[in-house]
């Protein structure tokens, strides 16, 4: 039985779409949000943002924000509850670091821009990759 899950959401369309399955599929599951900022992009327009703030863990707050809140409509559209959770980082590694808690981790095939995917790298193969529990991949 799955009891805890992991849902890695960035703000694509796609990580909705695997959070949305997470909690159709797994509706008794504990379902936690995991929004991973400070990550390498193309311009690192996010990293040197956190680089220069004053308090990390506030901006870090701040940029998943309103990832968060979409995550807390999708849960309330299905009627479930869900807590979140942001770490800094690259994040395939962050993603799998955090999987050994939970029972599955639910991603999406692929988010951000193409330019993100090019130069970070496919986070959904990675993770699917280097988990050390069960990855569903949702497209």
């Amino acid at each position: 039985m799955v009891s805890r899950v992991l849902v890695p959401v960035d703000g694509s369309e796609m990580s909705e779409h695997a959070l949305e399955y997470a909690l159709e599929v797994f509706p008794d599951a504990d379902i936690t949000v995991l929004h991973v900022v400070g990550g390498p992009s193309p311009m690192w327009g996010e990293a040197a943002g956190l680089a220069l703030a004053d308090d990390i863990e506030e901006k870090a707050n701040e940029l998943a924000a309103s990832v968060f809140e979409r995550a807390e409509v999708i849960a309330a559209e299905n009627d479930q509850e869900i807590s979140t959770t942001v770490q800094l980082g690259h994040p395939a590694r962050v993603i799998v670091n955090r999987a050994e808690d939970y029972d599955t981790v639910v991603i999406g095939a692929h988010g951000g821009s193409l330019a993100d995917r090019l130069i970070v790298g496919n986070v959904a193969e990675t993770v699917f990759r280097r988990s050390p529990i069960p990855v569903i991949v949702v497209r």
